[in-house]
């Protein structure tokens, strides 16, 4: 039996149903893994009152009619008919003031369902800066269940629908059409409801005037590549004094062992194993969180959704649609949730297609990888005075990956999945300030999976790699400093001898035994790499105070850091990928198709560098 009750969180699509969710539940919330479930649902916990409700977070949706697999999620469990989610006890229905008609349509289908329901009306302060009303007391007695109005961004009433899910009296709504009424008729229902609560403000010219500038296909493109290279600047310009920080403590830490542990077995485990290799990881965290700062910040205002639609005939030249452009976008934060929220797409050539084209875009764990190397082979001096040449070379590095990933899904789109493309229909959100709120809920989550990711997979890869460097001990006895002992025992470890044994495969890519060693181990996790260029180079780090892209300055050629970056661009190194595109796909021959055709570009790409520079 269960302890509490369990309430569906439904709407449609830019209603604020994300924001509202974050501001009930905060950082009491997980992703639901249900056995068999592909699309994966938050779950969330509202406490009030020393008393809880479970909300689970269920995708947009129209109707009761599902399109893409997402849909057929919340179908499914609203009508009780999925294999691992129960059946919710109740619904809490949200609807957007500004457009209330396509929800009161939803209304009517999920009311037939006999499920007891509270609504929430969400942006009504928009309505009323326009110069018009909504009347929730009103819309109350139509519907006959509980009416709350919030404003989600500045959380206004947050607390009043709280109180209504834990203490408020659940009743089911009146059931206003018939069952087997049309969409046609459904949607007069909903204008004569509207034409009773809602009094029409001024038309909102402040939008329209922006969107005349930002969708405008000239304008719009500037605008577009100017926010673009703002977005790239900002990942090396705002992280740099932080990274700083973060980079002068760990070799503060380094620093602290070496001088009070005596024991030489325990010093170099503390000092590379677990400082040296999980530390240099950790520093690039600033960047990471900027990252997906910026891509939830440009979400929460309205931009991504036009900046879909600006991109859509761009989409098209390579077999695609606007549709594609939302999965890859969210691949350049982590192709894992990119790969799972292709489900919006109901075409399955095109599905897959957008699948196959997500591991070349640049997700945020290469982003360590090409900041320590870029930061080593590229000077910091500036072009035309005022852009970063470190961040135009990043830039590029997205750019080439993207253009890449297009190019794969346009020639699958002409060979394996040959077939038209369905048209582009997407519903601009209003321009609206972001909830701070729910970036930061972001930040942290981000925050928890990367310390997460450090705390187990870099954690056990430097402790394995740390043992691999120890073994066999050499005989440093005439080694003239700590420093030369410690560089001959790596040179005559098991760490080296498998280096030199792979290295010649990777020898025309100009990679040395170290960074085939460091090329190795990322497929495990690609920021695996830092972990070992810092366990290798640990010893120079905490003996000269510098840090370890300084190092490697002075150890990769130009030629050398430009190939190890080629590699990176094209390489799908990343086990969980491969796991979810599995289970996307339902077999393993895509992700082993993948897998060689990655590695084959991203072989020839660093062998091409390399000879050229």
């Amino acid at each position: 039996m269960k302890s509490q009750r369990t309430v569906a969180v439904v709407g449609t699509p830019n209603v604020g149903k994300s924001t509202l969710f974050n501001e009930l539940t905060g950082l009491q919330q997980h992703v639901g893994n249900f056995p068999g479930v592909t699309v994966e649902p938050l779950i969330g916990t509202v406490t009030f009152d020393r008393e809880s409700v479970e909300l689970i977070d269920l995708p947009g949706i129209y109707g009761l009619e599902p399109s893409s697999e997402d849909e057929q999620l919340s179908c499914d469990v609203l009508q009780g008919t999925h294999r691992s989610i129960a059946k919710p006890d109740a619904v809490l229905l949200v609807m957007n003031a500004r457009n209330p008609e396509k929800c009161l349509v939803l209304y009517s289908q999920i009311a037939a369902l006999g499920l007891p329901m509270i609504v929430v009306v969400t942006m009504v302060d928009s309505v009323k800066a326009a110069g018009g009303a909504f009347d929730d007391i009103g819309l109350f007695h139509l519907l006959g269940v509980d009416v709350h109005a919030v404003v989600g961004t500045k959380g206004l009433g947050v607390g009043d629908v709280k109180h209504a899910l834990v203490h408020g009296s659940w009743k089911l709504p009146n059931i206003v059409i018939d069952t087997d009424a049309t969409i046609e008729q459904r949607f007069e229902w909903a204008h004569s409801v509207i034409s009773k609560v809602v009094v029409r403000g001024s038309e909102d010219t402040r939008s329209a005037m922006i969107d005349r500038v930002l969708l405008h296909p000239v304008w719009g493109t500037i605008a577009f590549l100017v926010v673009m290279a703002v977005f790239f600047q900002s990942i090396f310009t705002w992280a740099e004094p932080i990274m700083g920080l973060i980079d002068s403590g760990v070799r503060l830490l380094q620093s602290a062992v070496a001088s009070n542990v005596s024991s030489p077995i325990l010093r170099s485990f503390l000092m590379k194993g677990l400082i040296g290799g999980v530390g240099s990881v950790i520093v690039f965290l600033p960047q990471i969180l900027i990252l997906n700062v910026l891509v939830t910040l440009l979400e929460e205002c309205g931009y991504l959704a036009r900046a879909a639609f600006l991109v859509d005939r761009a989409m098209g030249l390579f077999g695609l649609q606007g549709r594609s452009f939302i999965p890859l976008l969210g691949s350049f934060a982590c192709a894992i949730p990119g790969i799972m929220s292709a489900r919006i797409i109901p075409s399955y050539r095109d599905r897959m297609a957008t699948i196959m084209a997500t591991p070349l875009m640049t997700c945020s764990a290469r982003l360590p990888v090409y900041t320590l190397l870029i930061g080593a082979v590229i000077p910091a001096s500036t072009l035309f005075g005022f852009i970063s040449l470190q961040a135009a070379v990043m830039a590029s590095l997205y750019v080439l990956g993207a253009l890449s990933g297009l190019v794969i899904a346009l020639v699958l789109k002409r060979t394996m999945f040959r077939g038209g493309v369905i048209p582009f229909l997407i519903e601009f959100p209003p321009y609206r300030l972001p909830s701070w709120k729910s970036v930061g809920i972001t930040m942290i989550g981000r925050t928890k999976d990367f310390l997460k990711t450090a705390g187990t997979v870099i954690l056990v890869f430097s402790i394995g790699l740390w043992i691999l460097t120890e073994l066999p001990r050499a005989d440093v006895s005439h080694a003239s400093t700590r420093v030369n002992a410690e560089r001959i025992q790596i040179e005559q470890s098991f760490a080296a001898d498998l280096g030199r044994t792979i290295q010649p495969l990777f020898a025309p890519l100009g990679f040395d035994w170290r960074i085939t060693l460091g090329v190795l181990s990322s497929y495990a996790a690609r920021e695996t790499f830092i972990s070992a260029m810092g366990q290798i180079y640990a010893t120079d780090v905490s003996e000269s105070d510098m840090p370890l892209r300084n190092v490697l300055q002075k150890e990769f050629p130009l030629n050398v850091g430009l190939s190890v970056l080629a590699f990176y661009v094209y390489a799908l190194q990343c086990v969980s990928t491969m796991a979810i595109m599995k289970r996307e796909t339902g077999s393993w021959k895509w992700p082993a198709f993948s897998f060689v055709i990655t590695f084959v570009l991203a072989y020839s790409a660093s062998y091409i560098v390399f000879r050229l520079f």
